[in-house]
């Protein structure tokens, strides 16, 4: 098993929702969460949280490292994340790129560029300029990186009015691909989770008369996840599914 206690973990969009939850699942198995989100009033929220988590699971209630950010920015401030958990831990052996922003949905010939550019922005390029940050740290981890990519079953097929959120995260998906099939490094997984369908802001947007009772909840989406990422033989270029 591949022991999560004392880990280096971050997890992007870590105020609310999946990512909130894939954070908690983690500190409760003693990884330090590097948290990244825009709302710092969730990220504080967070880190009391884990701290209870923490504490209630027997260990050092030291909370989370929390890093307000928006993927928005310019790649600068982008590839500048590396270089910064570098300095403070000298490695880093978990990333989960979960942060993602479903955009408008409507035909592809009414979204307005800055729109359809802003999707892209947040779904994809951050993750690719993250990546190039966080690869270096990833390949010192001692216990072997691992690089989770959250996609989505948007994938699957083609639809219709999902424009620009279903091609980021084809983009992403084949991102991540190329990036397993290039890794030298036989320690270092990468992969994509689908999380399938769960009780989100996210999923509220895109069905807003959905019952959110009758889906699974984001704490389920991340208890999978965790099990999984805690594997022996965990494998490289797979599709993850909750």
């Amino acid at each position: 098993m591949y022991d999560l206690k004392d880990k280096i973990a971050l997890v992007t969009g870590a105020s609310r929702g999946i990512g909130y939850e894939i954070a908690l699942e983690l500190a409760k198995k003693g990884a330090h969460v590097v948290a990244l989100a825009r709302t710092i009033g969730g990220l504080e929220e967070l880190d009391d949280e884990i701290r209870k988590v923490q504490e209630e699971n027997g260990f050092e209630p030291t909370g989370a490292t929390l890093i307000p950010f928006d993927l928005r920015k310019k790649d600068q401030e982008l590839l500048s994340i590396g270089p910064m958990l570098a300095e403070k831990f000298g490695h880093l052996d978990i990333s989960i790129a979960n942060a993602g922003i479903l955009g408008p949905m409507s035909p592809l010939t009414h979204i307005k560029p800055v729109d359809f550019d802003q999707v892209m922005r947040v779904n994809f390029t951050a993750n690719n300029r993250m990546m190039l940050s966080l690869d270096p740290l990833l390949n010192i981890s001692k216990a072997g990186g691992r690089a989770i990519f959250v996609t989505s079953r948007i994938t699957n097929a083609d639809r219709a009015y999902w424009g620009p959120y279903a091609i980021s995260k084809i983009a992403l998906e084949k991102m991540a691909g190329t990036y397993a099939l290039e890794v030298t490094n036989d320690n270092l997984k990468i992969n994509i989770f689908d999380p399938g369908v769960a009780a989100t802001s996210m999923r509220s947007k895109a069905y807003p008369g959905e019952d959110p009772n009758t889906l699974p909840s984001p704490n389920d989406v991340a208890k999978s996840l965790v099990r999984q990422i805690e594997k022996d033989g965990f494998s490289n270029g797979e599709r993850l599914s909750a």
